[in-house]
């Protein structure tokens, strides 16, 4: 398994944006991962390790304040989610029909949770 042999960070990213095809197939990087990691784990690389890498990126990094944290006066992207990525990591795998609220840099950008 990738995480006993001595990493202490993997994070989650990808090149791909704009193609939805293609945006779909990243998607599936979340459940290929299960074959190493817990869903947990798999979640804090793409969010909060994410964070922790890009803080240690000095003048390079993009955003001006705290990132991978919830709280005043961070950097602001959340989403809701209809489902437990913890128990089923394929609920992001479709983010059209199972992303109720998407947040980022602190904006709106979606909310189906209003009806």
């Amino acid at each position: 398994m990738i995480k006993k042999k001595g990493y202490k960070k993997v994070a989650f990213g990808t090149d791909v944006i704009g193609d939805h095809a293609l945006m779909a197939r990243q998607n599936e990087e979340f459940t290929n991962r299960t074959k190493w990691f817990s869903n947990h784990e798999i979640l804090r690389q793409a969010t909060s390790g994410n964070a922790q890498l890009l803080a240690m990126s000095g003048p390079r990094n993009p955003y001006p304040g705290k990132l991978g944290v919830i709280q005043e006066g961070a950097y602001a992207d959340l989403i809701l989610i209809d489902g437990n990525p913890l128990e089923d990591l394929n609920v992001l795998t479709n983010p059209e029909d199972n992303f109720r609220v998407i947040m980022k840099d602190g904006k709106v950008y979606k909310n189906t949770t209003e009806h």
